[in-house]
């Protein structure tokens, strides 16, 4: 599963795994065996990051389109994305390996409200 281990790194995985919600159980038990949550996660970046369909996903990941997508909506209702992100953020701020000084807030991307003087 080079591919995987190569679009989910260790590190990225830790964090990952901080934020996504617990698998709910099943009372009743049975069905299909879960995909894990790396090749999912590796299988959403794929998609994310090649412009490829769900359907169009390789069989590579494990996964299928549909499972990936059906989890992908799962984790933005409980809004793992943005969780991610601020993880993210925070442990590159806290290593120093962000350098805020260069960032500037440009005016010709911010919205002008209407009305204003």
């Amino acid at each position: 599963m080079l591919i995987v281990e190569r679009l989910v790194p260790d590190e990225l995985y830790d964090l990952f795994q901080r934020v996504v919600p617990p698998v709910p159980t099943r009372p009743q038990g049975g069905g299909r065996r879960r995909h894990g949550d790396r090749e999912v996660l590796a299988a959403i970046i794929f998609v994310a990051t090649t412009g490829c369909t769900w359907r169009q996903l390789p069989p590579v990941f494990g996964p299928s389109g549909p499972t990936a997508h059906r989890r992908f909506t799962e984790w933005s209702a409980a809004r793992v994305w943005a969780k991610l992100h601020r993880l993210v953020l925070d442990e590159l701020g806290s290593r120093g390996d962000l350098d805020w000084s260069r960032c500037a807030i440009d005016s010709v991307n911010m919205r002008a409200l209407k009305g204003g003087s």
